[in-house]
């Protein structure tokens, strides 16, 4: 069963803002120009109206010596998050009936039905 985290993982949006562009005194206009995109799409990413995408995370993660990874990963725990909160119930673990030996056993049953 997955259990949800009490505390809101920290979006890649704050993560930029703290960690890369205060200490660098870049701003969202300059990083902009850098990566070349709108400052619009900066400040979304920044204010968590919008989510890195695969693209922003290549951009992110050349210009501050990260990787993609990196990024979508932060995007990824936010998108988790959202989602664990939004869903009251998940559906619960299918088991095969033919099969006791754990995970490995149950998908062998079910892949053979």
């Amino acid at each position: 069963m997955v259990e949800l985290k009490r505390r809101r993982p920290t979006p890649p949006g704050e993560i930029l803002r703290e960690e890369f562009l205060k200490p660098l005194r870049m701003t969202q206009r300059q990083l902009a120009g850098h990566l070349g995109c709108d400052i619009k799409v900066i400040n979304r990413i920044v204010n968590g109206r919008s989510a890195v995408t695969a693209e922003m995370a290549l951009k992110l993660a050349a210009t501050f010596a990260t990787t993609p990874d990196f990024w979508l990963n932060a995007q990824t725990a936010i998108d988790l998050h959202a989602a664990q909160r939004r869903l009251k119930r998940l559906p619960r673990a299918l088991r095969s009936p033919s099969s006791r030996r754990g995970l490995r056993g149950e998908a062998l049953a079910l892949h053979e039905a």
